[in-house]
């Protein structure tokens, strides 16, 4: 018998249903059923909270962290107003590289917030773009933000990009060169940002989805390409994309961390996360940026 306090076991099968879940083809109703299944109805709202992303967790750099500064910003995007959070480091010396802070399928949220905080404490200006700015913006209930993706028009998403690519290629602060980093949704959008923005230098893309085919060839920024190596959805797409991107003769790199889920950087998901490999990833993607921004 488990114990009432006992920590409860995740499966590879439960993450799958989460990761499912999560990428709008499954309702909560029907996650919540395939999970009572995997666990039984006593511990599937125990582990629900567990795989999902807990915007409580404390953050790595606090949002009143003297050696950043961040605020709240609007700027023109590709047909309207973009809001996002802009942060640069406290004391700055010199012009510096420029990184998009692409969000998951959840909006702009305090773990974003937070990423973003990371990439200016490594040296650069870092703004994080709220991509639900069309619809008013990320609300605080995570599920609803969720919905809202379905609702994007992917063009106007890609023009908000490429916006925002110009955006801070005239930052003040800025040296002109511009990367972006992005995480599931966001990794995919990073890909078709690559696509669509050739002022784009550097893009990091961790477990996105791929491009077509017939855009891989338009693609003129270097890319570092994280995948987790149990993320099976994503990365059937991968030989694909490396066939394209070598015809292309595009500068890449990818790199497939073996154990590591959908989300590994998302340290705020305590089933997913894999400190190791986002540790290995984090590492990877700031020397990335430094030798392709400087």
């Amino acid at each position: 018998m488990t114990r009432p306090d006992a920590k409860p076991t995740i499966t590879q099968a439960m993450i799958d249903a989460y990761d499912e879940y999560t990428h709008l083809t499954l309702d909560r109703r029907r996650f919540m059923e395939q999970l009572t299944r995997l666990a039984g109805s006593g511990a599937a709202a125990a582990i629900a909270p567990l795989l999902a992303a807990n915007s409580a967790r404390a953050a790595i750099v606090a949002d009143n962290d003297p050696r950043v500064k961040g605020e709240d910003i609007s700027y023109p995007g590709g047909s309207g107003e973009m809001k996002g959070y802009l942060v640069k480091p406290a004391n700055q010396a010199g012009k510096l590289g420029t990184v998009i802070v692409v969000h998951e399928n959840r909006g702009l949220n305090p773990h974003i917030r937070d990423v973003a905080r990371r990439v200016a404490l490594e040296g650069f200006v870092a703004l994080a773009p709220d991509f639900l700015s069309p619809l008013g913006g990320t609300p605080t209930d995570e599920d609803r933000a969720r919905d809202m993706f379905g609702k994007l028009d992917p063009a106007q998403t890609i023009a908000d990009g490429v916006a925002t690519v110009a955006f801070l290629k005239s930052d003040k602060d800025g040296n002109g060169k511009v990367g972006a980093i992005g995480f599931c949704w966001g990794g995919g959008t990073v890909n078709m940002l690559a696509v669509n923005a050739p002022d784009l230098s550097a893009g990091v893309a961790y477990y996105g989805m791929q491009p077509k085919a017939a855009d891989v060839s338009k693609i003129k920024a270097a890319l570092l390409l994280h995948y987790g190596g149990l993320d099976e959805r994503i990365n059937a797409g991968i030989d694909a994309f490396k066939k394209e991107l070598d015809a292309a003769h595009v500068d890449y790199t990818v790199y497939v961390y073996e154990g590591a889920n959908h989300a590994f950087n998302n340290d705020t998901s305590a089933a997913r996360y894999d400190k190791k490999a986002a540790d290995l990833a984090w590492g990877r993607t700031i020397a990335f940026l430094r030798e392709k921004l400087k």
